[in-house]
């Protein structure tokens, strides 16, 4: 039994090996790519929409509501970052249903790739929004002593993004795999159903938790600049 999708090895020459998790994620990327295509590919206001174009801006409308909501502003700057995000962590652990499919989330490096995606847009938001000096300066509010702090609590974080999608994705699996070897027959089925949905939770969960980083940042910069307005 392989507890993380890493442990698959395919091909490997050298130092050089392709896993479970790098193949599985190019099928994820694969799906993603083509799925937008083919579902864009005709899309058009001026005849009647077809089923998957109605699918995809029930989606698209869902994702900007909810980036409107946590952040109050105009949802369309982050609407790519967050919902790349939910649909490749989403489809992922939808895909877990396929017998032999390794969702690529089951893995720590996978995981901690997309906190660290997360990592870096924070700031990237920020400096876009208000400059590269206000930005930095919201670390050592509100004093200087508080940069150490500050900057823990950025790492602190993003290992709790990681490690929190890891240790949900992998323990499902786990859980089912342990199931399925002591009662074959229904009983995994609906720990299975149960997986699904956990999977999707959590794909949420990540979504909200990066547009929360991201806004908070910003939010925070704000309300110093309200002060210094008044």
């Amino acid at each position: 039994m392989h507890i993380t999708p890493d442990e698959i090895i395919y091909w490997q020459q050298g130092p050089v090996a392709l896993n479970a998790t790098i193949i599985y994620t190019w099928v994820v990327m694969v799906i993603m790519v083509l799925g937008s295509h083919l579902v864009t590919r005709r899309i058009s206001r001026d005849q009647e929409p077809s089923r998957w174009q109605v699918a995809l801006e029930a989606v698209v409308d869902t994702i900007r509501n909810q980036i409107r909501e946590i952040s109050h502003q105009e949802a369309t700057p982050y609407l790519p970052f967050i919902g790349t995000l939910f649909l490749f962590i989403a489809i992922s652990n939808l895909l877990m249903v396929v017998p032999g499919f390794h969702p690529p989330t089951g893995s720590l490096s996978t995981t901690v790739a997309l906190a660290l995606c997360v990592f870096i847009a924070v700031p990237l938001y920020g400096i876009r929004d208000k400059g590269i000096g206000n930005y930095l300066r919201q670390y050592l509010r509100p004093t200087p002593f508080m940069l150490p702090f500050n900057v823990v609590g950025e790492v602190s974080r993003t290992l709790a993004l990681a490690i929190r999608l890891f240790g949900n994705v992998m323990s499902g699996t786990l859980i089912v795999a342990i199931l399925i070897g002591l009662i074959p027959i229904f009983f995994p089925v609906i720990m299975q159903a149960l997986g699904l949905l956990t999977g999707m939770i959590q794909a949420y969960i990540f979504a909200i938790l990066a547009m929360v980083y991201i806004a908070s940042g910003m939010r925070e910069q704000k309300k110093h600049e309200d002060k210094n307005d008044q």
